[in-house]
């Protein structure tokens, strides 16, 4: 027998009004608990309420209503088959260019690269540079949906401000530029030896006095290497005449001649037809862009003309390690 007492106030003064329950039985049916059918009645004859609109007593608050449908008690709850939606790249407003500050930041970082000073001009380093750079990946990425739907920009495509000082001698802790990877989605972000694909993309680098755009791969892994190699071997004269189509040369020059053997890599004869890429244990090729143009948001098709130039080169690069290119997203 459950009782309880409940004090009501009515044309005002205090009434005692007196809730008898004869019991509340739960029984589990099918994992549900239900309420008994034995007497349930409330003794509350108000003048001025219907039995209907009566709160129900708190101790109750957490038993399903007899005849509730056990589907509807799970229609709340998220469906763990069905993929979460992604989150957006950022909140950021549209590019509109980078202000003069952001290259401010990067001298007064190179001057002061301690991790003191860093924290307490953190504040600038987002407003100035972060933010605006996610903006810039953003429509980058739009763009490249249409162009190249393979590669990617999300904010993973920026570069941290910290350096790796690990296995460095050089042990200032923050880099004192920023950069951007476009990169195919089936490999992956990294770069150099941490890059298990050696998957090729687009790159902007970002420094006082020093702005530039490319497009390769820079020190793949050894496995990657060897099948770039490969196909060097197999196809020298379409490599050949990517590197060497006047739009290329026009825009990059040449493949950046950084990391080149004095010597013909094992295996290969030194007459090979493809002989002057065979020594390459790089393959980037990049072009200034005026300073200028951070400042505007004119940067981004730039960006894109660069890009359009350095897309066959990515994709022949990508295609040897078996990574494909796409018509769609």
């Amino acid at each position: 027998m459950l009782g309880c007492q409940f004090i009501d106030s009515l044309n005002g003064g205090k009434r005692r009004v007196a809730v008898e329950h004869d019991r509340v039985e739960a029984r589990a049916r099918g994992g549900r608990l239900g309420l008994g059918t034995g007497r349930q009645r409330h003794s509350l004859n108000l003048a001025t309420h219907a039995t209907s609109t009566r709160p129900e007593p708190k101790v109750l608050a957490t038993i399903r209503p007899q005849g509730e449908n056990e589907a509807d008690s799970r229609s709340h709850r998220p469906d763990p088959t069905v993929a979460p939606r992604k989150t957006p790249l950022s909140s950021s407003a549209s590019f509109t260019g980078l202000r003069p500050a952001a290259l401010t930041f990067l001298r007064a970082l190179k001057r002061n690269n301690r991790k003191e000073w860093f924290e307490e001009n953190r504040t600038r380093y987002e407003v100035e540079l972060k933010r605006p750079l996610l903006a810039l990946i953003e429509e980058v990425d739009v763009r490249l949906a249409s162009l190249a739907p393979e590669i990617l920009g999300t904010k993973r495509s920026l570069f941290r401000i910290h350096r790796d000082v690990r296995f460095s001698r050089d042990k200032t802790p923050y880099k004192t530029h920023a950069a951007c990877w476009f990169y195919h989605r089936d490999a992956g972000r990294s770069v150099g030896d941490n890059a298990a694909h050696g998957g090729a993309g687009f790159y902007f680098h970002l420094a006082p006095g020093d702005v530039f755009s490319g497009g390769g791969v820079w020190m793949p892994p050894r496995p990657a290497l060897n099948r770039i190699r490969e196909a060097m071997a197999d196809d020298p004269d379409g490599f050949t005449a990517i590197v060497t189509a006047p739009a290329f040369t026009r825009r990059f020059g040449a493949l950046d001649p950084e990391h080149v053997l004095t010597r013909m890599p094992r295996g290969y004869d030194v007459d090979h037809p493809a002989a002057a890429w065979l020594r390459y244990q790089s393959f980037t090729a990049d072009h200034a862009l005026d300073e200028s143009l951070i400042g505007s948001p004119k940067l981004v098709d730039a960006l894109i003309r660069d890009f359009t130039v350095a897309l066959p080169l990515v994709r022949w690069i990508n295609a040897a390690s078996g990574l494909l290119p796409a018509t769609s997203r």
